[in-house]
């Protein structure tokens, strides 16, 4: 699509949106439509928000005759596209000798937090082809001893389980490596017989300088009969932490001095929570896979391009022993720009209780986005949608809430909330119209209506009534009124005056009915709180609920309005 073309595209959204939203264009759904509908525009996003921001501000400054009248010129509303769930998945590749119920694939999680956006990838390009092929997915934890740092956290196994069950992505069978120890062993020992690795005792510092000068240590020199010796001491308790490590033969000269000679196995008391100190000597993970991805029966492993490293490991091990493993396939990272993920963080401030568990928005986990009401099938659209790539992504959130309000938007009803409210009573206020019947969705009749208290007295938000003091404003969908020349900075109650019901083109303020208003709490994706009040329709509204507060955004409700005075808890979605 030209410039010109896209600019003429966007001006006829931003003209749709302004119609159906009293004549002020949203940037928002308009970015969100262009992303949602043309992929090939979301490696442009950055540079779209300003473009569409702009076009948005000009047609909000027409008046809504010179609106309508431009969009009828344009050919109306742009046809709904519909958008097929398998578009984007369509442009995978096809698995290299895959054959159609003989396909198994595998997810290799670490047990030290929760899976989150970073993780999806991982999740539905296997879960994809697993779908594709009628195979099956193996769900091995990746949990080795690890370093003092990163320990195994007995928890966060359940809470995977958890994760993949919301994710649409559940395994057809569960491993862990730690039951897996005793079938390494045998597979070192051939290794060594093989000449393939020996035992070496330099201390950790000295390992790894011989390493990056490419460096024999003494030890390389040991014939397999003696190698075997020291593994077996290794083994039997004869060194302590730290003390050995059996190492690969590789070359020393290899360009990349991290694979060479590289530990296989090293030495650990930490205990483990699910098999405690049963053993000591512990594989690193790239020895693990050169084991699980023969014994385990995976025919694909795909997985992140920076696991490049542990693909040579593998294979490097195959070829010495003469097995013929299965192929690696790879995509590149995809990061979501306002996702600042910090797994470590996240997990001290879970532990710490400063976040509200895994489902704490602020950690950007698979659970947190289903507490926002971010659809399982959006973050699979939105991840299939990069293919295959090898490229590094970087995206707007944006992106992924096109794909989610796609989803959600034709079924969720809409409902009024005030942050910051003040109380306004509005005299001369007309009585046939303190109750009023709106439409759920303005554009989804089969969605009903509702009957909404009206007035006299209304809560509206406090920084719309100081911005506009002294004006007329129309309170949406409802009446006109004057709002008083002075009012006290903290004022609770203003009076305006009622002027007339026609829809004139002054400031259209959201508002909610005083009478049988309730309280509503709700968290953002920053983990912080707003308060404020909601319509009397919140009442009924049921946890796991998604409404769309008007004019603010998509929430989910977590807590129903109890008797008393609790609110009404929701969680921000996006808008």
């Amino acid at each position: 699509m030209s410039v010109s073309a896209l600019e003429l595209r966007i001006r006829r959204i931003a003209l749709e949106n302004a119609v159906q939203h009293d004549g002020v264009s949203r940037p928002g759904p308009i970015l969100a439509r262009l992303l949602a509908t043309d992929p090939t525009l979301r490696s442009r996003s950055a540079e779209l928000g300003p473009m569409v921001a702009e076009v948005a501000g000009r047609v909000s400054s027409l008046e809504r005759s010179a609106q309508e009248s431009e969009l009828a010129a344009l050919g109306g509303p742009e046809p709904e596209a519909p958008r097929a769930p398998g578009l984007a998945v369509g442009e995978l590749p096809p698995l290299p000798n895959a054959e159609m119920g003989k396909v198994v694939l595998r997810l290799a999680p670490f047990p030290s937090g929760a899976l989150h956006i970073g993780n999806a990838r991982m999740l539905y390009l296997n879960d994809e082809y697993r779908r594709r092929y009628k195979g099956r997915l193996l769900l091995v934890f990746d949990d080795t001893i690890g370093s003092e740092e990163k320990r195994v956290d007995v928890e966060l196994f359940d809470v995977i389980l958890h994760d993949l069950e919301i994710a649409g992505t559940p395994p057809d069978e569960v491993f862990y490596k730690s039951d897996r120890i005793p079938h390494f062993y045998p597979w070192a020992r051939r290794v060594i017989e093989l000449g393939g690795a020996y035992v070496c005792i330099c201390p950790a510092e000295v390992l790894r300088e011989n390493r990056r000068a490419g460096r024999a240590c003494p030890e390389r020199a040991q014939d397999p009969p003696t190698t075997l010796d020291l593994w077996e001491k290794m083994l039997g308790g004869t060194f302590g932490p730290g003390e050995a490590v059996l190492r690969l033969r590789t070359d020393l000269a290899d360009p990349d001095p991290a694979f060479r000679d590289r530990v296989l196995f090293r030495i650990s008391d930490v205990e483990h929570p699910r098999v405690g100190q049963k053993y000591r000597v512990w594989p690193l993970l790239e020895f693990s896979w050169a084991v699980d991805d023969i014994e385990l029966g995976p025919t694909h492993v795909i997985r992140g391009k920076d696991l490049v490293m542990e693909d040579r490991m593998e294979q490097h091990i195959w070829k010495l022993l003469g097995i013929h493993g299965p192929p690696f396939l790879h995509w590149g990272m995809l990061r979501v720009k306002e996702a600042a993920i910090h797994k470590s963080k996240a997990y001290r401030e879970v532990k710490s209780g400063e976040y509200d568990g895994w489902a704490d928005p602020r950690t950007w986990s698979i659970d947190s986005l289903e507490r926002r009401g971010i659809q399982p099938e959006a973050l699979r659209r939105f991840t299939l949608s990069f293919g295959l790539s090898l490229a590094d992504i970087e995206v707007p959130a944006e992106t992924l809430y096109a794909e989610n309000r796609q989803i959600i938007d034709p079924t969720t009803p809409r409902r009024a909330f005030v942050a910051d409210p003040v109380r306004v009573d509005v005299t001369g206020y007309p009585d046939d119209r303190r109750t009023v019947e709106l439409a759920n969705h303005p554009d989804r009749t089969e969605l009903g209506k509702r009957i909404v208290t009206a007035g006299p007295s209304f809560y509206l938000p406090r920084e719309e009534i100081v911005r506009h003091i002294g004006g007329e404003i129309r309170l949406k969908d409802l009446a006109n009124i004057r709002l008083p020349a002075e009012i006290a900075s903290e004022a609770t109650i203003v009076r305006a005056e009622f002027l007339d019901l026609p829809n004139r083109r002054i400031p259209r303020i959201q508002w909610v009915g005083a009478e049988g208003a309730v309280d509503v709490d709700m968290l953002d994706p920053e983990g912080q709180h707003a308060t404020g009040i909601g319509e009397a329709a919140l009442r009924d509204a049921a946890p796991r609920d998604i409404l769309q507060f008007e004019r603010v955004g998509f929430v989910r409700v977590e807590a129903s309005h109890m008797a008393g005075n609790a609110p009404v808890r929701v969680c921000f979605g996006h808008r």
